[in-house]
């Protein structure tokens, strides 16, 4: 096995010159784990955590990986944690809020000594396990996937390895290790499918871990096969915009079962629901979809997919001696005499001083607003405005005005309102730089 996982190690990771955070607990596959790469001269450390959670196990599982730490010679660091009171405070069941607290420390312990991965002790029966979980709640291609090698700092080497394998290498080389009580138990969903259901697929074929790993393999091929799809459709339909991103529904019909497409264009924006992705295809303008971190409009002949933002209704007052603000755009202000200017800037907006109100105003829009169009004398409701303007729902949302009382002065970055024009009667001119 030494050999095998060192023609792994050098064919799918670069470890050399690297140094390695261990994540142990004190069991089989983590002392494993670390005996291996500590006898191919991988610089590592250990980390262990005790969750507190098995009374008199748990310190145990402690004292065993302390006295492997000297054994190797090695860095070892533990942290306890009290997971039941954060499982409580985080409305997290148990097992989860063991998995944060791991992973999280893990990090803190990587960045403090400079470890360039972090390895876990997951193998081939963890992966095969997973594959029935997922399988069995409802899953897509990506789901059945299994276990990446590597995701991010986090590194698995053990994944092509047995349990069997793991176990008769230990014993080989007489290492001491902890047996979980807890993995006994069939209360937890993974440890029924590893008592009752991979030992009978092993039974009925011999050979299913390597029947397995074929099928892994052919699925990540077609994973990647599809994923390259979507990525020309991507670059064919997403138009990507200052803080949004536009899909071309007519584009995107185009191809063959466009409601999946969809779904995989939105999956890494949390949108999960392909029912409601077909839903949103065909519903009305305004119709609007929201996932935990984003929301998907349908306007037209678009999809607009935003970034969900805290909506405010603050109001910012400027000042007649307010020369700049940055927040929460990025305006400059200067007061001049009429006289004083000599040719009007295109990229500034000049307004009459004389009729403002101070301190002006930046807000979003209100019910009922109007203004009076640059050029226009009649005036026009801003919601007929925007209308005429083409503006999504959310641009609606987002179009800063400033006014002068409830008069509404600029749309900002779009139509002076006629009435605050410069004219041979104006005496001071306010001239505002605008940074889009």
């Amino acid at each position: 096995m030494k050999n095998r996982f060192r023609e792994h190690i050098e064919r799918v990771f670069n470890l050399e010159n690297k140094r390695i955070l261990v994540a142990i607990s004190g069991g089989v596959d983590s002392v494993v784990l670390a005996y291996l790469l500590h006898q191919l001269k991988i610089e590592i450390v250990l980390g262990h955590c005790n969750f507190q959670l098995r009374d008199d196990e748990s310190n145990e599982d402690e004292a065993l990986v302390k006295e492997f730490g000297k054994r190797l010679n090695v860095k070892t660091f533990v942290k306890c944690f009290d997971t039941q009171k954060f499982s409580s405070e985080n409305q997290l069941n148990t097992q989860l809020a063991a998995r944060k607290l791991r992973y999280d420390w893990f990090e803190e312990v990587a960045l403090e000594n400079e470890c360039d991965f972090i390895a876990t002790a997951h193998h081939a029966d963890d992966n095969i396990e997973t594959f029935i979980i997922n399988l069995s709640r409802g899953t897509g291609l990506d789901g059945l996937l299994g276990i990446p090698q590597r995701n991010g700092k986090i590194i698995r080497p053990l994944l092509p390895f047995s349990r069997q394998e793991i176990l008769e290498f230990a014993e080989e080389n007489r290492l001491l290790w902890r047996e979980d009580s807890s993995n006994a138990s069939d209360k937890y969903l993974r440890n029924k499918i590893r008592h009752n259901i991979v030992p009978v697929l092993k039974e009925i074929h011999p050979t299913f871990l390597k029947n397995f790993e074929k099928t892994q393999f052919f699925l990540a091929q077609s994973a990647q096969f599809i994923d390259f799809f979507i990525q020309n459709i991507k670059k064919e339909c997403f138009i990507e915009e200052k803080s949004q991103i536009k899909i071309h529904i007519e584009v995107l019909k185009r191809n063959y079962q466009s409601d999946f497409v969809l779904y995989k264009l939105l999956y890494p924006y949390n949108f999960n629901n392909i029912r409601d992705l077909k839903q949103i295809l065909e519903a009305e303008t305004g119709k609007k979809l929201f996932s935990a971190t984003h929301i998907l409009l349908k306007d037209r002949n678009f999809l607009v997919l935003k970034e969900k933002e805290e909506k405010t209704e603050k109001i910012y007052e400027i000042n007649k001696d307010t020369s700049e603000i940055n927040s929460p755009i990025s305006l400059k202000f200067q007061i001049i005499d009429n006289e004083e200017i000599d040719v009007f800037d295109k990229e500034k907006i000049f307004i009459n001083a004389d009729l403002l109100k101070f301190p002006i105003l930046l807000r979003h829009k209100q019910e009922g607003d109007f203004f009076y169009p640059f050029g226009m004398n009649q005036k026009k409701k801003l919601s007929k405005f925007f209308k005429d303007e083409k503006y999504s729902i959310f641009e609606k949302e987002e179009q800063w005005l400033l006014c002068s009382g409830s008069d509404v002065v600029w749309v900002v970055g779009k139509r002076l309102d006629n009435r605050f024009r410069v004219t041979e009667k104006t005496q001071k001119v306010l001239i505002i730089s605008y940074d889009e």
